[in-house]
């Protein structure tokens, strides 16, 4: 995980997260007729469950950008920024990996969804849209305030925090066979 310092500041509910989410692919809509208020929801929820203390990043705002596309714009850019010229689910661009002094509002990063590969790993796993959805935007809010799955410590850690902030939706274990 990366390491934040900024002032320390204890939790309350002034420490806001700002969700700017922009679909380029309308299906989004026509799948979900609520989609934005399920990706703000599961951002928003991650960003306040993983600031438990356990896990610092103190500031009182903070801002991350959410684009709902398709397979085609994603997969340009995990080509493009991974060297891997296929499609995915989720990209997640973290501005905590860069060098620049951190500010507020810390700008923590980009997520973008694929529609298609989101839609078809639903229907394969047997869960909603709308839940594997919920999922994705919850793996890419912890990616951009630190989290990663390389190593198997860390990939458990995450995966824990995860399956922890799903089911305090009501949303099962993604990560359990079916």
């Amino acid at each position: 995980m990366t390491n934040v310092t900024l002032p320390a500041k204890a939790w309350s509910d002034k420490m806001t997260l700002k969700v700017a989410i922009s679909i380029n692919e309308k299906a989004w809509q026509q799948e979900l007729p609520d989609v934005k208020k399920i990706v703000e929801k599961a951002a928003k929820l991650a960003w306040k469950e993983r600031n438990n203390g356990e896990y610092e990043i103190s500031v009182e705002n903070a801002e991350a950008s959410i684009l709902l596309t398709n397979d085609m714009e994603i997969q340009s850019l995990n080509r493009d920024y991974r060297g891997q010229d296929k499609p995915t689910n989720v990209l997640s661009f973290s501005t905590l990996d860069s060098d620049e002094p951190l500010t507020e509002p810390l700008l923590l990063g980009d997520i973008i969804v694929a529609l298609e590969t989101t839609k078809r790993e639903a229907e394969e796993a047997g869960k909603t849209l709308e839940d594997h959805l919920f999922h994705l935007i919850v793996h890419g809010m912890l990616h951009l305030i630190g989290y990663d799955h390389i190593e198997d410590e860390d990939a458990e850690e995450m995966e824990a925090l995860e399956v922890q902030i799903l089911s305090s939706s009501g949303i099962e274990n993604p990560y359990e066979p079916q």
